[in-house]
């Protein structure tokens, strides 16, 4: 500043060195937050602030931030005295592994993170940019929910980002982690995303907290029983990880983000690849049980087949009988779903069913091939699955796998039973490749259900029907619980040995990635929801 004498008076100046001064004066205001008592506040709780998580979860050097100076515009309950640089929200775009990402960060140190006009502003301008230039979009979300001060202009600010959550679904990545407090409507928009990352003991999602629940029903529950992170990725299938920190959420975040394109128009990422294409891993040839009663695991089957160390499952702890996750083969990224014996012998369940369609229709969206691993009897039986929908819910995995445009390549490693055998990717719900191992049993149903039903008079009559009905069942078994009455029929393209699995998938999906399947001209399907 420079004090000048003009037409005799003083007349002070502006330089720019002031002005420089003045904006790095408020862009130092704008990194404090809240300020240091509630950023030390954050520490103590083991939690990282929105700026620190940033840092840490973007490439050194490369994140650009907006609207860093914007303040709300509410003058209810004295908010016009309490205006804080940035409103509580840090978002702008940076590079994970020199890919573009669009991120923001909830700032708890500034009014709890709570969600105003301005707030959800900054958030809806980086959705529009990510759809716009066809890049993920990362939110960290740490909130205690809407703004009471600001009303109805808060409810307004969610919807209009769950509008956004909505729109870019299937054209963007959209991935949330949960690393504090989400409650009422501020839950909504991670259940829309793709992925929900929670972080062990400091996250927290519920519709209403334990306080309303105990004055409306009566019932005692902790925060952590309602809805902390083993809850929703083990119980409610709401998020699909759980970490032990914020560090570690954000590690695996970037993990997730090498398997997916960057919108729904690109190829998935291809690394170099590092292990032999085809590579035999004898273990296979021994890893299914020679009794049909023995379980086995499917991820050491999966990890035999992709390249070494590159599955990354999701959902690992929820419903446990079918296996999602993302490997890569030849480098090239692919989608894996599995039937998992050693849990409920690998039936499908409602849960399975509604974590394999998700899955499924992920992938289609964002053009990563499917391969499917079946060993399935069925789906499971019983009142429960009946009364809680498991007719709806199975034809979720069924309407996916149909609606698929991608490459669907499957392998059947031992059983393939009714209709079960129909929803997983069967040559006639349009898979391009399908394979069994000699291991394999496709059939209506079981030995034992089938010789019950159609032998039903002659093991009534004999003088020994166990072991009639043991014979029987080998005779079925033999005649048609076998991969070539199905292979005879076209609905198999081949059987192959186990070793043999890795190398075919490789070369049939280097022949399938140029695949083009065009759908019949339609505003959306109608989903059995």
């Amino acid at each position: 500043m420079r004090d000048d004498w003009t037409n005799d008076c003083w007349v002070v100046t502006v330089t720019m060195e002031d002005r420089i001064e003045e904006l790095e004066e408020l862009r130092e205001e704008a990194l404090l937050g809240g300020g240091e008592d509630r950023i030390e506040s954050q520490h103590e709780k083991g939690k990282m602030t929105a700026r620190e998580r940033i840092e840490y979860f973007l490439d050194d050097g490369t994140f650009h931030e907006f609207d860093q100076l914007r303040t709300h515009d509410s003058h209810n309950f004295g908010m016009e005295e309490r205006k804080i640089l940035g409103d509580g929200v840090v978002t702008g775009y940076g590079d994970v592994d020199g890919r573009k990402v669009f991120v923001f960060a909830h700032d708890f140190t500034v009014f709890g993170g709570s969600l105003g006009e301005v707030f959800a502003e900054k958030i809806t301008k980086v959705m529009d940019m990510a759809m716009e230039v066809g890049a993920p979009i990362v939110g960290l979300n740490d909130s205690a929910g809407a703004r009471i001060q600001e009303g109805v202009n808060s409810l307004a600010g969610f919807t209009n980002i769950f509008h956004r959550n909505q729109m870019a679904s299937g054209v963007v990545p959209q991935i949330s982690c949960i690393m504090g407090p989400c409650a009422g409507g501020a839950v909504y928009s991670p259940s829309i995303t793709d992925f929900t990352f929670m972080v062990e003991d400091s996250s927290h999602m519920y519709i209403t907290g334990p306080g309303v629940i105990k004055t409306v029903t009566g019932e005692e529950v902790t925060q952590e029983e309602l809805g902390g992170a083993k809850t929703h990725t083990a119980k409610t299938g709401v998020a699909q990880f759980a970490c032990e920190s914020d560090e570690a959420a954000l590690d695996r975040i970037r993990d997730l983000l090498s398997y997916l394109p960057s919108n729904n128009v690109e190829d998935p990422p291809r690394v170099e690849p590092w292990d032999d294409p085809d590579r035999e891993d004898e273990q296979l040839l021994d890893i299914v049980p020679d009794s049909p009663q023995k379980p086995y695991d499917m991820v050491d089957v999966i990890g035999s087949i992709v390249d070494e160390g590159s599955f990354f499952e999701v959902a690992e702890n929820f419903a446990k009988n079918i296996v999602v996750g993302f490997g890569r083969l030849d480098g090239h990224s692919v989608g894996l779903v599995a039937n998992q014996p050693r849990v409920n012998a690998g039936t499908l369940t409602v849960d399975a069913s509604m974590k394999g369609s998700r899955f499924v229709r992920f992938c289609d969206s964002f053009n990563i091939p499917i391969v499917t691993l079946v060993d399935v009897p069925g789906y499971m039986p019983g009142t429960e699955q009946e009364h809680r929908g498991i007719i709806r819910h199975g034809a979720k995995l069924l309407y996916a796998y149909s609606e698929a445009t991608v490459p669907l390549l499957t392998v059947i490693t031992r059983k393939a039973y009714g209709g079960a055998y129909c929803v997983m990717a069967s040559k006639n719900l349009g898979a391009d490749v399908n394979y069994a191992w000699p291991t394999a049993e496709i059939a209506v149903m079981g030995p034992q259900g089938a010789v019950n039903i159609l032998y039903r008079e002659e093991l009534a009559e004999a003088e020994n029907p166990d072991e009639l009905r043991d014979e029987l069942i080998e005779e079925y078994r033999e005649e048609f619980a076998n991969p070539y009455t199905a292979t005879d029929q076209g609905f198999l393209d081949d059987v192959i040995e186990p070793t043999e699995t890795r190398s075919r998938l490789v070369d049939d999906l280097d022949m399938l990635l140029s695949k083009r399947e065009d759908q019949p001209d339609k505003k959306h399907g109608n989903i059995p929801l």
